[in-house]
């Protein structure tokens, strides 16, 4: 089984910026030639996550109202009383969505719904620049 892992960053403007990495990932698969197997997007760091959906603007908003109803920003964290940088929401935020997505490659294409993307959540309450990695294994 092949192993390929490439990475590439993105910026964003944090609080809870929805960022399309989807023409980013593709690239990276045409770019290894892999027919078959599964891309896994990564973002390390403790305030941001990957999943999907479908990028126009209204599911975006809606996205972002959700995490704001599940872990509202104005409210206390032990994590902000004790660092005081008060990320404490976005923390929460993002292990809630998770770091980590798997989508299968077949015939050398990302295999996503029609109005699927690949999207990086970036829940810090700071502008950030954050890698994102790709592994594929086929």
């Amino acid at each position: 089984m092949t192993q390929l892992t490439k990475s590439f960053s993105v910026s964003s403007r944090g609080n809870t910026d929805i960022v399309d990495i989807t023409p980013d990932v593709e690239e990276i698969v045409r770019s290894f030639g892999v027919k078959d197997g599964l891309a896994t997007v990564f973002v390390p760091g403790s305030t941001a996550g990957i999943t999907t959906i479908e990028f126009e603007s209204g599911a975006v908003a809606d996205l972002k109202d959700a995490f704001e109803r599940m872990c509202p920003e104005d409210i206390p964290y032990a994590h902000n009383a004790r660092w005081g940088d008060g990320n404490g929401h976005s923390h929460v935020r993002a292990a809630i969505l998770g770091a980590s997505l798997s989508v299968p490659v077949a015939g050398a294409r990302l295999l996503l719904g029609t109005w699927q993307q690949i999207v990086l959540v970036d829940f810090d309450n700071r502008p950030r620049t954050r890698e994102i990695v790709v592994r594929i294994s086929g």
